[in-house]
């Protein structure tokens, strides 16, 4: 089996036209990928374009206000990505503008792993390298019948060693391109197109009837439920209060309501009572409603948010407190923006 040509054909066929494939800069491919991590294609390729039209450039990616960052950022989760993504911006502009040209000097950028500096190198210097995601740690399992747990040391060294080995030392670019899009077009996670698949013959997986098994994974970390009881004030004039998370936490940088951390649902009393709740609205008289009863759920990778929501209505000003529009145009989490938007009636 001539694994490369055959891939390189089936990629031929079937691949999707999209923008980063068109270029070999080097910023717009860091971009796509930094974007697309965790993130579907359907979803991450709005976010792309409009990253490349605010930012076309690193110097103004490094020169903007990061709280500019983070709110076009919105959406997509995981915003240490977009910090990373900023500092390495500075880094490259204070290295002269100098973007690195290789795998090794690529993983100095701040963010920059294996994956991507292995992607980067390979689309826009043609470095034979490998890239290594979730689509081609599924198509080598399971082609290949490897049992090895993929989120284990050991496991990620034997797959990057099957991957070189297979590597089209010609065309290193066209080969990565072409496994990653047949894991995510073919070899998928549920319900692949084995009818169709040029390997299905040689797939151990296919011929023992193994693909729901492979790849294999150790179980991810316990889930930690979180109970978040957010004050969400509204003053005379149509002000709210928003706080912002430092960088030591979920969601850095992003604002937020300031809430009271809780061991499950409160009554009104514990929350009015709460030096949370009295640090926020001082001695201005109030009426307060719950907007929930049930907990709204948002879940992380490791952690679980049940979000109660308590309108506040104050009957005076208060110093910190912003208008709504200006709320709305600060980066926000995506369990905020929800509500914001249901709250305010807000499209």
């Amino acid at each position: 089996m001539n694994f490369s040509r055959q891939l390189i054909d089936w990629y031929g066929v079937n691949k999707r036209t999209l923008p980063w494939r068109d270029t070999e800069n080097p910023y717009f491919i860091w971009l796509s990928e930094v974007i697309l991590q965790q993130t579907r294609v359907q979803q991450g390729l709005p976010y792309y374009q409009s990253f490349v039209k605010t930012y076309p450039t690193v110097e103004k990616l490094a020169a903007a206000p990061q709280d500019e960052v983070l709110k076009l950022w919105q959406g997509l989760g995981y915003y240490s990505r977009a910090r990373n993504l900023q500092a390495a911006a500075v880094q490259i502009v204070e290295n002269d503008l100098k973007f690195p040209d290789n795998y090794k000097d690529l993983l100095a950028l701040k963010g920059v792993g294996d994956y991507t500096a292995a992607a980067i190198a390979s689309f826009a210097y043609k470095e034979v390298v490998p890239v290594v995601d979730g689509n081609v740690y599924r198509v080598l399992s399971r082609l290949y019948g490897v049992s090895t747990p993929i989120n284990i040391p050991s496991g990620v060294k034997e797959f990057k060693e099957l991957a070189t080995k297979l590597l089209n030392q010609n065309d290193p670019a066209t080969h990565n391109q072409a496994i990653m899009e047949f894991g995510a077009l073919q070899c998928t996670p549920k319900k692949p197109v084995c009818s169709s698949c040029p390997f299905k013959m040689e797939c151990v997986a296919f011929q023992e009837d193994r693909i729901g098994e492979l790849p294999l994974k150790l179980k991810k970390t316990k889930v930690k439920s979180l109970f978040h009881h957010y004050v969400v004030v509204e003053t005379p004039t149509g002000k709210t209060i928003m706080h912002q998370r430092d960088n030591s936490s979920i969601w850095a940088g992003l604002f937020e309501f300031p809430y009271i951390e809780a061991n499950g649902a409160l009554l009104s009393k514990e929350v009015t009572d709460h030096d949370v709740f009295k640090d926020i609205v001082g001695k201005s008289r109030f009426r307060e409603s719950a907007y929930n009863q049930q907990p709204i759920i948002h879940k992380l990778s490791h952690r679980k948010i049940h979000a109660y929501f308590w309108i506040v209505k104050v009957e005076e000003e208060l110093e910190t407190a912003v208008f709504v529009e200006e709320a709305f145009e600060k980066p926000v989490h995506v369990l905020m923006d929800r509500f914001m938007k249901e709250f305010w009636q807000r499209n």
